[in-house]
């Protein structure tokens, strides 16, 4: 028995009325946390998430079919699909909307890996430029409201100094392809139409190595290990995308190199909350404190701590706010610090204690509430 689709808003994690804009960064958020390369423990899991999401947003984003959805369901779009069915590889068409998170070449990839087509870019002469790479940059809080440089390592492929890139044994030449006799291309023909594609013995280039070079085994490349520092900006945020431009993998056949693409994921402050450049913190304060007022030292992403004066008579979940004490804004200026306080109630109390508080609560307005 088939089992049920999950409604869209559901599966998106937005409310039906969302905006497009909700929509879309949804969408997004959800396809870099379901990437497989994130996810290698269940990576078909994640693939199956990846397809959902993605099912969900072609339909959600677009004015039509999100309408027919909201009013038939499922029922609605069936026909948006190949026979009701939905493909990735043959129905969704927002590529734009996910290729700046992964990178050109990193989308390619991902959906060659998922089995959804693909492939390296290649032009007519064999130059076949190389690949975008995707590094996980995981950073703390602290650094995020300074900047900061990081040093990152991550293996790419370079070109082979043996064969200098051509992946043939020194001295030895390189032949036609005997499949395409040197065209690159394949012609076949299906009733009165005659098709063209790219020759997968020669994978394009027209010829072959005849003896290949033992340095790479006739790939042209070899792996090795690349060091860079990343500029990262204060401010940055987690899902933001870094771009090093020539610093991913070489081409073939002297095509250019690819570019790299780090991305940013910031881990979670155990006392702060982020609310993108303002900071929200929990601040204990007794009863006593509360209803007196006092002065606290407050700690701040910056080790210094602040005094901040609490007045008398504050109320459990007031905020109180510190300007200019949050994270950077990326496009200049800072965001506030906000403190909530939080009235902690004693457990127990000593026989003197509960007469005091016995006779406070006699005294003036302090009656017990009956209702609103």
């Amino acid at each position: 028995m088939p089992v049920a689709k999950r409604d869209y808003y559901e599966v998106l994690g937005v409310a039906k009325g969302a905006s497009a804009d909700e929509v879309k960064q949804a969408f997004r958020r959800l396809a870099l946390k379901h990437h497989p390369d994130r996810n290698p423990t269940n990576k078909k899991e994640a693939e199956e998430r990846f397809k959902e999401v993605s099912e969900a947003y072609e339909v959600l984003s677009e004015p039509q079919k999100r309408s027919a959805y909201d009013q038939h369901g499922h029922n609605g779009v069936e026909g948006a699909f190949r026979h009701g069915n939905f493909r990735f590889e043959e129905d969704f068409t927002h590529f734009q909307d996910i290729s700046d998170i992964f990178g050109g070449g990193g989308l390619e990839e991902l959906f060659a890996s998922m089995g959804l087509g693909g492939g390296s870019r290649r032009a007519a002469n064999g130059r076949r430029a190389g690949a975008d790479l995707e590094y996980l940059l995981q950073m703390d809080l602290a650094d995020v409201a300074k900047g900061k440089e990081i040093p990152v390592t991550f293996q790419r492929r370079e070109e082979c100094s043996a064969c200098r890139g051509q992946g043939s044994k020194e001295g030895a030449p390189r032949i036609n392809c005997p499949d395409c006799q040197g065209r690159g291309q394949v012609r076949f023909s299906q009733g009165i139409f005659t098709m063209a594609t790219t020759c997968r013995r020669c994978g394009g280039e027209g010829s072959m190595v005849k003896e290949v070079c033992p340095g790479c085994r006739g790939e042209g490349r070899v792996r090795l290990e690349r060091n860079v520092t990343v500029k990262v900006p204060p401010g940055v945020e987690s899902g933001m995308r870094l771009k090093l431009s020539g610093e991913g993998e070489a081409g073939q056949r002297g095509g250019p190199r690819g570019d790299l693409y780090v991305l940013v994921e910031v881990k979670e402050h155990p006392f702060f909350e982020r609310h993108g450049a303002e900071l929200l913190c929990e601040m204990p304060v007794t009863m006593i404190q509360a209803a007196l007022g006092c002065e606290l030292k407050v700690p701040t992403l910056s080790a210094e701590s602040v005094t901040m004066k609490i007045p008398p008579g504050t109320q459990p979940g007031q905020v109180f706010r510190l300007r200019g004490r949050g994270l950077p804004h990326l496009r200049g200026g800072k965001g506030d610090l906000l403190l909530r306080v939080a009235v902690k109630i004693p457990a127990r109390l000593t026989a003197a204690q509960k007469r005091l508080l016995e006779q406070f609560g006699q005294d003036g307005d302090n009656k017990s509430f009956t209702g609103f």
